[in-house]
Protein backbone atom coordinates (compact mmCIF):
# COMPACT_ATOMS: atom_id res chain seq x y z
CA UNK A 1 0.00 0.00 0.00
CA UNK A 2 1.18 3.35 -1.06
CA UNK A 3 1.95 5.92 1.35
CA UNK A 4 0.74 9.96 1.79
CA UNK A 5 4.04 11.07 0.75
CA UNK A 6 4.33 8.31 -2.20
CA UNK A 7 1.09 9.27 -3.52
CA UNK A 8 2.20 13.01 -2.84
CA UNK A 9 5.21 12.70 -4.65
CA UNK A 10 3.58 11.01 -7.52
CA UNK A 11 0.78 13.83 -8.09
CA UNK A 12 3.57 16.24 -8.23
CA UNK A 13 5.62 14.01 -10.93
CA UNK A 14 2.72 14.38 -13.34
CA UNK A 15 1.62 17.64 -12.21
CA UNK A 16 5.25 19.04 -12.77
CA UNK A 17 5.49 16.80 -16.21
CA UNK A 18 1.89 18.15 -17.42
CA UNK A 19 2.76 21.76 -16.90
CA UNK A 20 5.99 21.31 -18.46
CA UNK A 21 4.43 19.94 -21.79
CA UNK A 22 2.49 22.66 -21.36
CA UNK A 23 5.42 25.41 -21.23
CA UNK A 24 6.08 24.06 -24.88
CA UNK A 25 3.27 24.81 -26.62
CA UNK A 26 2.53 28.38 -24.81
CA UNK A 27 1.95 30.75 -27.35
CA UNK A 28 -0.73 33.15 -26.44
CA UNK A 29 -0.01 34.78 -23.23
CA UNK A 30 3.02 37.26 -22.62
CA UNK A 31 4.84 35.31 -20.09
CA UNK A 32 9.12 34.34 -20.61
CA UNK A 33 9.13 30.75 -19.93
CA UNK A 34 13.05 30.78 -20.16
CA UNK A 35 13.78 31.68 -16.60
CA UNK A 36 15.95 29.57 -14.42
CA UNK A 37 16.00 30.58 -11.20
CA UNK A 38 17.75 27.49 -9.27
CA UNK A 39 20.65 29.75 -7.37
CA UNK A 40 17.80 31.27 -5.44
CA UNK A 41 15.71 28.75 -4.72
CA UNK A 42 16.80 28.10 -1.52
CA UNK A 43 15.24 31.69 -0.34
CA UNK A 44 12.10 29.79 -0.44
CA UNK A 45 13.06 27.65 2.56
CA UNK A 46 12.35 30.91 4.30
CA UNK A 47 9.53 33.55 4.79
CA UNK A 48 9.90 37.16 3.31
CA UNK A 49 7.69 39.76 3.98
CA UNK A 50 8.21 43.04 2.86
CA UNK A 51 5.12 44.36 4.96
CA UNK A 52 5.38 48.98 4.65
CA UNK A 53 7.38 51.05 2.64
CA UNK A 54 10.42 49.74 0.75
CA UNK A 55 12.69 52.53 2.16
CA UNK A 56 11.65 52.36 5.56
CA UNK A 57 13.30 49.73 7.70
CA UNK A 58 10.85 48.09 9.45
CA UNK A 59 10.78 46.59 12.97
CA UNK A 60 10.38 42.68 11.38
CA UNK A 61 13.28 41.41 9.88
CA UNK A 62 12.48 38.99 7.45
CA UNK A 63 12.64 40.92 4.10
CA UNK A 64 14.49 41.17 1.14
CA UNK A 65 14.09 45.40 1.04
CA UNK A 66 17.88 45.69 -0.01
CA UNK A 67 17.20 43.88 -3.44
CA UNK A 68 13.98 45.62 -3.71
CA UNK A 69 15.34 48.82 -3.42
CA UNK A 70 18.31 47.79 -6.15
CA UNK A 71 15.57 46.88 -8.35
CA UNK A 72 13.47 50.34 -8.40
CA UNK A 73 16.90 51.98 -8.70
CA UNK A 74 16.96 50.04 -11.94
CA UNK A 75 13.54 51.04 -13.21
CA UNK A 76 13.82 54.96 -12.37
CA UNK A 77 17.20 55.10 -14.34
CA UNK A 78 15.43 53.40 -17.42
CA UNK A 79 12.33 55.68 -16.95
CA UNK A 80 14.62 58.67 -16.55
CA UNK A 81 13.52 59.99 -12.74
CA UNK A 82 15.73 61.32 -10.58
CA UNK A 83 16.35 59.16 -7.60
CA UNK A 84 15.27 62.03 -5.16
CA UNK A 85 12.30 62.23 -6.93
CA UNK A 86 10.71 59.07 -7.39
CA UNK A 87 9.45 56.33 -5.46
CA UNK A 88 8.39 52.69 -6.16
CA UNK A 89 7.60 49.02 -5.22
CA UNK A 90 7.25 45.90 -6.46
CA UNK A 91 3.97 44.41 -6.98
CA UNK A 92 1.35 41.72 -7.80
CA UNK A 93 1.94 42.58 -10.95
CA UNK A 94 0.30 45.06 -13.91
CA UNK A 95 -3.33 45.07 -12.15
CA UNK A 96 -2.16 45.99 -9.16
CA UNK A 97 0.32 48.80 -10.52
CA UNK A 98 -2.75 50.12 -12.40
CA UNK A 99 -4.57 50.05 -9.42
CA UNK A 100 -1.99 52.46 -7.62
CA UNK A 101 -1.71 54.46 -10.39
CA UNK A 102 -5.64 55.40 -10.57
CA UNK A 103 -5.78 55.56 -6.26
CA UNK A 104 -3.29 58.37 -6.57
CA UNK A 105 -4.77 60.13 -9.28
CA UNK A 106 -8.25 59.74 -7.16
CA UNK A 107 -6.70 60.87 -4.47
CA UNK A 108 -4.97 64.25 -6.02
CA UNK A 109 -7.98 64.89 -7.96
CA UNK A 110 -10.98 63.66 -6.36
CA UNK A 111 -13.56 65.25 -8.96
CA UNK A 112 -11.20 64.42 -11.36
CA UNK A 113 -12.84 61.96 -15.11
CA UNK A 114 -10.83 59.16 -15.82
CA UNK A 115 -9.89 58.69 -19.53
CA UNK A 116 -9.33 55.42 -20.88
CA UNK A 117 -9.47 53.66 -24.67
CA UNK A 118 -11.75 50.93 -25.43
CA UNK A 119 -8.36 48.72 -25.76
CA UNK A 120 -7.76 49.18 -22.08
CA UNK A 121 -6.76 46.40 -19.80
CA UNK A 122 -9.89 45.69 -17.56
CA UNK A 123 -7.88 46.45 -14.28
CA UNK A 124 -8.53 50.30 -15.56
CA UNK A 125 -12.17 50.32 -15.41
CA UNK A 126 -12.28 47.89 -12.34
CA UNK A 127 -10.15 50.39 -10.54
CA UNK A 128 -12.68 53.35 -11.73
CA UNK A 129 -15.46 50.97 -9.75
CA UNK A 130 -12.84 50.47 -6.60
CA UNK A 131 -12.52 54.21 -6.15
CA UNK A 132 -15.88 55.92 -7.05
CA UNK A 133 -14.05 58.02 -10.06
CA UNK A 134 -16.30 58.90 -12.66
CA UNK A 135 -14.96 57.23 -16.56
CA UNK A 136 -15.34 58.22 -19.86
CA UNK A 137 -14.28 55.70 -22.31
CA UNK A 138 -12.45 56.77 -25.25
CA UNK A 139 -12.86 54.99 -28.77
CA UNK A 140 -10.22 53.13 -30.03
CA UNK A 141 -8.87 52.90 -33.56
CA UNK A 142 -8.81 50.11 -35.29
CA UNK A 143 -5.29 49.14 -34.65
CA UNK A 144 -6.28 49.26 -31.11
CA UNK A 145 -4.42 52.64 -30.27
CA UNK A 146 -6.70 55.40 -28.78
CA UNK A 147 -8.86 57.47 -31.32
CA UNK A 148 -7.49 60.99 -30.43
CA UNK A 149 -9.99 62.75 -31.99
CA UNK A 150 -12.96 61.50 -29.47
CA UNK A 151 -10.47 61.80 -26.40
CA UNK A 152 -10.19 65.50 -27.72
CA UNK A 153 -13.90 65.84 -28.03
CA UNK A 154 -14.51 64.19 -24.69
CA UNK A 155 -11.70 66.87 -23.03
CA UNK A 156 -13.67 69.93 -24.75
CA UNK A 157 -16.82 68.79 -22.93
CA UNK A 158 -15.41 68.27 -19.82
CA UNK A 159 -13.01 71.39 -19.28
CA UNK A 160 -14.00 72.59 -15.72
CA UNK A 161 -13.19 68.92 -14.40
CA UNK A 162 -9.37 67.82 -13.86
CA UNK A 163 -8.90 65.01 -16.25
CA UNK A 164 -6.94 61.42 -15.23
CA UNK A 165 -5.87 59.66 -18.32
CA UNK A 166 -4.76 56.24 -18.66
CA UNK A 167 -2.49 55.78 -21.35
CA UNK A 168 -1.41 52.14 -23.00
CA UNK A 169 1.64 51.97 -23.61
CA UNK A 170 1.03 48.18 -25.63
CA UNK A 171 -2.18 46.82 -25.69
CA UNK A 172 -3.06 43.51 -24.05
CA UNK A 173 -5.04 42.53 -27.25
CA UNK A 174 -3.08 44.36 -29.78
CA UNK A 175 -0.38 45.75 -28.94
CA UNK A 176 -1.05 49.20 -29.53
CA UNK A 177 0.65 52.31 -27.88
CA UNK A 178 -0.76 55.30 -27.21
CA UNK A 179 0.95 58.32 -28.28
CA UNK A 180 1.67 60.51 -25.41
CA UNK A 181 2.78 63.33 -27.32
CA UNK A 182 -0.72 63.78 -28.47
CA UNK A 183 -2.57 63.55 -25.35
CA UNK A 184 -0.37 66.44 -23.56
CA UNK A 185 -0.98 68.35 -27.21
CA UNK A 186 -4.34 68.18 -26.69
CA UNK A 187 -4.74 68.94 -22.87
CA UNK A 188 -2.32 71.80 -24.16
CA UNK A 189 -5.10 73.27 -26.71
CA UNK A 190 -7.83 73.06 -24.21
CA UNK A 191 -5.62 74.54 -21.30
CA UNK A 192 -6.23 71.66 -18.87
CA UNK A 193 -4.14 72.93 -16.44
CA UNK A 194 -5.08 69.69 -13.80
CA UNK A 195 -4.17 65.92 -15.12
CA UNK A 196 -2.45 62.86 -13.87
CA UNK A 197 -1.15 60.45 -16.88
CA UNK A 198 -0.66 56.79 -16.22
CA UNK A 199 0.82 54.59 -18.07
CA UNK A 200 0.11 50.99 -18.33
CA UNK A 201 3.35 50.01 -20.10
CA UNK A 202 2.33 46.00 -18.88
CA UNK A 203 4.50 43.91 -21.23
CA UNK A 204 5.84 47.06 -23.60
CA UNK A 205 7.42 48.59 -20.39
CA UNK A 206 10.82 46.68 -20.26
CA UNK A 207 10.53 46.18 -24.66
CA UNK A 208 10.35 49.63 -25.52
CA UNK A 209 12.89 51.87 -23.97
CA UNK A 210 15.67 49.29 -25.86
CA UNK A 211 14.53 50.06 -29.07
CA UNK A 212 16.00 52.42 -31.70
CA UNK A 213 13.26 55.02 -32.81
CA UNK A 214 10.75 54.10 -30.23
CA UNK A 215 8.41 56.40 -28.56
CA UNK A 216 9.79 57.85 -25.72
CA UNK A 217 7.70 57.58 -22.64
CA UNK A 218 9.21 58.48 -19.20
CA UNK A 219 9.23 61.11 -17.01
CA UNK A 220 10.80 63.37 -18.58
CA UNK A 221 7.76 63.41 -20.05
CA UNK A 222 4.54 65.19 -17.83
CA UNK A 223 3.73 61.57 -16.80
CA UNK A 224 2.96 60.78 -13.26
CA UNK A 225 3.01 56.60 -12.68
CA UNK A 226 3.96 53.94 -15.01
CA UNK A 227 2.93 49.90 -14.31
CA UNK A 228 5.12 47.67 -15.48
CA UNK A 229 4.54 43.84 -15.14
CA UNK A 230 7.86 41.58 -15.00
CA UNK A 231 6.07 39.35 -17.48
CA UNK A 232 9.43 40.24 -20.32
CA UNK A 233 12.00 39.21 -17.63
CA UNK A 234 10.34 35.99 -16.18
CA UNK A 235 9.38 34.81 -13.16
CA UNK A 236 7.76 32.22 -11.33
CA UNK A 237 5.87 34.46 -9.27
CA UNK A 238 3.43 37.18 -11.17
CA UNK A 239 4.90 40.43 -10.10
CA UNK A 240 6.02 43.59 -11.27
CA UNK A 241 6.95 47.41 -10.54
CA UNK A 242 5.12 50.60 -10.35
CA UNK A 243 7.04 53.78 -10.40
CA UNK A 244 5.71 57.46 -9.44
CA UNK A 245 6.80 61.18 -8.14
CA UNK A 246 7.27 61.06 -4.28
CA UNK A 247 5.69 64.27 -3.87
CA UNK A 248 2.35 61.99 -4.73
CA UNK A 249 3.12 59.58 -2.39
CA UNK A 250 3.90 61.58 0.64
CA UNK A 251 0.26 62.32 0.70
CA UNK A 252 -1.51 59.18 0.67
CA UNK A 253 1.29 57.85 3.57
CA UNK A 254 0.43 56.72 6.96
CA UNK A 255 2.53 55.34 9.85
CA UNK A 256 1.46 52.08 10.95
CA UNK A 257 2.80 51.47 14.51
CA UNK A 258 3.25 48.17 14.99
CA UNK A 259 5.21 46.86 12.05
CA UNK A 260 7.39 50.46 12.01
CA UNK A 261 6.97 51.81 8.49
CA UNK A 262 4.59 53.72 6.75
CA UNK A 263 1.77 52.09 4.56
CA UNK A 264 2.06 53.52 1.15
CA UNK A 265 1.23 50.48 -1.06
CA UNK A 266 -1.95 48.39 -2.06
CA UNK A 267 -1.73 45.34 -0.18
CA UNK A 268 0.50 46.26 2.79
CA UNK A 269 1.85 42.86 3.31
CA UNK A 270 4.34 41.98 0.17
CA UNK A 271 5.98 39.14 -1.35
CA UNK A 272 9.34 39.12 -0.60
CA UNK A 273 10.87 36.92 -2.67
CA UNK A 274 9.44 38.58 -5.90
CA UNK A 275 11.96 41.51 -5.30
CA UNK A 276 15.26 38.97 -4.83
CA UNK A 277 13.42 37.12 -8.21
CA UNK A 278 13.86 40.40 -10.35
CA UNK A 279 17.07 41.46 -8.71
CA UNK A 280 18.55 38.37 -10.04
CA UNK A 281 17.16 38.56 -13.42
CA UNK A 282 18.81 42.27 -13.38
CA UNK A 283 22.07 40.94 -12.48
CA UNK A 284 22.05 37.94 -14.39
CA UNK A 285 21.36 39.75 -17.82
CA UNK A 286 21.47 43.31 -16.88
CA UNK A 287 20.45 46.15 -19.35
CA UNK A 288 22.73 44.63 -22.17
CA UNK A 289 20.93 41.67 -22.11
CA UNK A 290 17.31 42.96 -21.71
CA UNK A 291 18.40 45.12 -24.52
CA UNK A 292 19.43 41.59 -26.84
CA UNK A 293 16.43 40.03 -25.70
CA UNK A 294 14.03 43.02 -26.47
CA UNK A 295 15.21 43.51 -30.06
CA UNK A 296 15.53 39.73 -30.77
CA UNK A 297 11.45 39.35 -29.58
CA UNK A 298 10.85 41.93 -32.16
CA UNK A 299 12.61 40.41 -34.64
CA UNK A 300 10.77 36.91 -34.25
CA UNK A 301 7.23 38.73 -34.23
CA UNK A 302 8.12 40.70 -37.25
CA UNK A 303 9.73 37.02 -38.73
CA UNK A 304 5.94 35.48 -37.81
CA UNK A 305 4.23 38.28 -38.91
CA UNK A 306 5.92 38.12 -42.77
CA UNK A 307 5.09 34.03 -42.30
CA UNK A 308 1.73 34.98 -42.56
CA UNK A 309 1.68 37.41 -44.65
CA UNK A 310 3.65 35.35 -47.34
CA UNK A 311 0.09 32.71 -47.15
CA UNK A 312 -2.02 35.43 -47.11
CA UNK A 313 -3.08 34.86 -44.03
CA UNK A 314 -5.14 38.03 -42.54
CA UNK A 315 -2.64 39.25 -39.50
CA UNK A 316 -1.71 42.59 -38.04
CA UNK A 317 1.45 43.54 -36.42
CA UNK A 318 1.41 47.68 -34.12
CA UNK A 319 5.34 48.76 -34.64
CA UNK A 320 7.28 48.07 -31.73
CA UNK A 321 5.12 45.20 -30.73
CA UNK A 322 5.57 41.67 -30.08
CA UNK A 323 1.74 40.77 -30.51
CA UNK A 324 0.99 38.83 -34.15
CA UNK A 325 -2.96 39.39 -34.32
CA UNK A 326 -4.34 36.90 -36.97
CA UNK A 327 -7.71 35.16 -38.11
CA UNK A 328 -9.02 32.69 -35.40
CA UNK A 329 -7.95 29.01 -36.10
CA UNK A 330 -9.92 25.93 -35.52
CA UNK A 331 -10.52 25.35 -31.79
CA UNK A 332 -7.84 22.82 -31.73
CA UNK A 333 -5.20 24.28 -32.67
CA UNK A 334 -6.11 27.39 -30.25
CA UNK A 335 -6.13 24.77 -27.19
CA UNK A 336 -3.05 23.25 -28.56
CA UNK A 337 -0.95 26.45 -28.67
CA UNK A 338 -2.94 28.35 -25.78
CA UNK A 339 -3.43 30.93 -28.02
CA UNK A 340 -5.89 34.40 -26.81
CA UNK A 341 -8.77 34.47 -28.62
CA UNK A 342 -11.23 37.92 -28.96
CA UNK A 343 -14.16 38.00 -31.52
CA UNK A 344 -12.82 36.22 -34.79
CA UNK A 345 -9.12 36.70 -34.57
CA UNK A 346 -6.50 35.36 -31.82
CA UNK A 347 -2.92 36.54 -31.24
CA UNK A 348 0.73 35.33 -30.07
CA UNK A 349 2.75 37.04 -27.96
CA UNK A 350 6.15 36.27 -29.08
CA UNK A 351 8.45 36.28 -25.73
CA UNK A 352 12.06 34.82 -25.55
CA UNK A 353 10.24 30.97 -25.43
CA UNK A 354 8.81 31.55 -28.89
CA UNK A 355 11.88 31.18 -31.34
CA UNK A 356 11.76 30.72 -35.39
CA UNK A 357 11.66 27.07 -35.17
CA UNK A 358 8.73 26.92 -32.73
CA UNK A 359 7.37 29.52 -34.95
CA UNK A 360 7.99 27.07 -37.81
CA UNK A 361 6.63 24.60 -36.30
CA UNK A 362 3.28 26.87 -35.83
CA UNK A 363 2.96 28.17 -39.44
CA UNK A 364 3.19 23.86 -40.40
CA UNK A 365 0.65 23.08 -38.79
CA UNK A 366 -1.68 26.14 -39.23
CA UNK A 367 -1.17 26.00 -43.62
CA UNK A 368 -2.26 22.04 -43.15
CA UNK A 369 -5.07 22.42 -41.31
CA UNK A 370 -5.65 25.35 -44.30
CA UNK A 371 -5.50 22.58 -46.61
CA UNK A 372 -8.04 20.41 -45.03
CA UNK A 373 -10.27 22.80 -44.94
CA UNK A 374 -10.18 23.90 -48.34
CA UNK A 375 -9.86 20.23 -49.65
CA UNK A 376 -13.76 19.89 -47.21
CA UNK A 377 -15.05 22.58 -49.28
CA UNK A 378 -13.99 21.50 -52.15
CA UNK A 379 -15.12 17.94 -51.61
CA UNK A 380 -18.47 19.14 -50.77
CA UNK A 381 -19.03 21.67 -54.05
CA UNK A 382 -18.52 18.75 -55.72
CA UNK A 383 -21.23 16.51 -53.76
CA UNK A 384 -23.42 19.42 -54.34
CA UNK A 385 -22.61 19.60 -58.02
Amino acid sequence: MQSMSDIATKKLGNFLQEIEQRSHFHAGYPYNLTCDYSEIVKSFNYMLNNAGDPYVEPDFGLHSRQFEQEVLSFFAQLYKIPEHKFWGYVTAGGTEGNLYGMFLAREIYPNGILYSSEDSHYSIPKAARLFRIKHQVVDSQINGEMDYRHFAELISQNREYPAIINLNIGTTVKGAIDNLDKVIEILERYQIKNYYIHCDAALSGLILPFLDGAPQVNFQKPIDSVAISAKFMGSPLPCGVVLTKKKWVERVETMIEYIGSKDTTILGSRNGHAPLILWYALQSRGYNGLAREAKTCIRNAQYLFQQLQLREYPCMLNKFSTTVVFKKPSQKLIKKWQLASFENWVHIVVMQNIDREKIDTFIDELVLEQRLFEQVQDLQLQAVS
